[in-house]
């Protein structure tokens, strides 16, 4: 394993060691109802069309791709009390180990 795969686990680990500088970053959540470890960004997005803008709440995932091999547009990610719905296509790093996805309120 290499040492950047090695610190994307700590990062995302449940727990950390007692020399860790405080709390990972990572978050449980239900991944198509199986609880998983992902980083969770949900930011607000404003979507211009022509003269009109559209604000809306959006939520990016980012998980270990040995944890979901295979993620699908449709798929259902449970956090934090709301349901999001995957859209467009997965996204992989350049090194292959986690998976960036975009989702709407589902």
């Amino acid at each position: 394993m290499t040492a950047f795969a090695d610190a994307l686990d700590d990062l995302l680990s449940a727990s950390r060691s007692l020399r860790s500088a405080g709390p990972n970053m990572a978050v449980t959540v239900s991944y198509q109802d199986r609880p998983i470890r992902a980083l969770v960004r949900r930011s607000d997005r404003d979507l211009e069309f022509s003269d009109i803008t559209i604000h809306t709440a959006t939520a990016v995932f980012e998980i270990r791709r040995r944890e979901i091999p295979a993620p699908q547009a449709g798929d259902v990610i449970h956090h934090d009390g709301d349901s999001f719905v995957v859209q467009g296509e997965p996204r992989l790093d350049a090194e292959r180990l986690i998976w960036t996805l975009d989702t709407r309120p589902a």
